[in-house]
């Protein structure tokens, strides 16, 4: 038997087997990427400026004696805590006693000299009226009871430097402080003015730390210091995370034009003692804080030809690109001025395979699990952190 077949049908049997030779089987859907999310934040955003700066004693002052002699005691041990006119040295003090006791003396002699004279010169202006003596007589006494008195008051001068010279042999702290090496011991001479001083006293507490600005800084740190305190951390270089509180004290009154920079001093109380004279710290310093800005991690945000953006999640788990309008760096933070709402997801992982309409998973991250504070959130895909 034998099959004839149309024209027609065998065109479209023609047809249906090229079909058939050209069909692909499709292609498989796209994983979704895995990423991880924190959640953008409404908080305060402090405007701080950052600045290197040296821990100096607010006051220091270098013990030397003000009299010579033999140094017979150190009333402390060095690297004490000394307090305002506690004893620190003594000399030997009898050539000062032994002077002290002659100038009194001499005084009480020129006083009595001086007394008699007085009434010498009383008694002659009341005979001179009398003409029992010559005016020249009466003038002779009035003139000698002033010398005498002259001389008693040069007398009380002597005294009285004496009785200091007596005095500087005990050697007083004149400020509350830190005492720094010994450099003498009992049995040395000691002489006024001479070097290297007995010791050094810095005061710690409370402190200074001295630093300095840009002058681009510096009218914003004219307006906001003016009338008020401006809060300033110190942060040691060790990098711990410890920092010391305190404020702004001091302000340069001019800027050096070789460095453009202005000087400025913070006072901290140091009650810890954390801080010390010498130490190298990084400073903050806080001119204002705005209240309710967005927050996200500084992560998140990227820059592309266009400006900065951000990833986020919308409610069926697929990524956005949300162009923003990015601030000042807060820690490891960012504020967002524009394009961002409080609540936001906002992709801080895993950006580098998404683009717009990308389906996401949320990965955990024990890294990241639970933190706060604009650290990255964690949750299961299409759970909201």
């Amino acid at each position: 038997m034998t099959l004839h077949l149309s024209t027609r049908s065998t065109a479209g049997l023609t047809l249906l087997l090229t079909i058939a030779a050209c069909a692909k089987p499709a292609p498989p859907a796209k994983a979704p990427v895995a990423i991880t999310v924190s959640t953008s934040e409404s908080g305060d955003a402090p405007y701080i400026v950052t600045a290197n700066g040296v821990v100096e004693p607010l006051q220091s002052v270098a013990i030397q004696s003000q009299v010579a002699g033999v140094l017979t005691r150190v009333h402390f041990s060095e690297g004490d805590e000394v307090r305002e006119g506690q004893v620190l040295f003594s000399i030997d003090s009898r050539p000062y006693d032994a002077a002290l006791t002659q100038a009194q003396a001499v005084l009480a002699r020129d006083v009595a000299q001086a007394a008699n004279a007085k009434r010498d010169a009383e008694r002659f202006a009341a005979l001179v009226e009398k003409d029992f003596v010559t005016k020249s007589q009466a003038d002779q006494a009035a003139s000698n009871a002033t010398a005498l008195a002259a001389v008693v008051e040069a007398d009380r001068a002597n005294v009285s430097m004496q009785r200091f010279a007596r005095d500087n042999a005990t050697i007083r702290a004149p400020i509350s402080g830190k005492t720094g090496s010994l450099l003498v011991r009992a049995g040395n001479l000691v002489s006024p003015g001479a070097a290297p001083p007995l010791v050094v006293i810095n005061q710690i507490r409370p402190i200074v730390v001295r630093f300095a600005v840009p002058d681009r800084e510096f009218p914003q740190v004219q307006r906001y210091a003016s009338g008020k305190s401006l809060p300033a951390r110190a942060i040691h270089s060790t990098g711990d995370g410890s920092a010391t509180t305190g404020a702004l004290s001091f302000v340069d009154n001019g800027v050096d034009s070789t460095t453009g920079t202005v000087l400025l001093k913070a006072r901290f109380e140091n009650g810890d003692r954390q801080l010390w004279p010498g130490q190298f710290v990084r400073v903050e310093l806080e001119l204002f804080r705005d209240a309710g800005a967005v927050l996200v991690p500084s992560t998140a945000v990227q820059t592309g030809q266009s400006g900065t953006f951000v990833f986020t999640i919308d409610a069926a788990s697929k990524a956005v690109m949300r162009p923003v309008t990015a601030g000042r760096t807060i820690g490891q933070r960012t504020v967002i001025e524009q394009g961002l709402a409080v609540g936001e997801r906002v992709v801080t992982d895993g950006m580098g395979k998404l683009a717009p309409g990308s389906k996401v998973a949320i990965k955990e991250s024990p890294a990241t699990k639970g933190a706060a504070g604009g650290q990255a959130v964690n949750a299961r895909a299409g759970v909201t952190p």
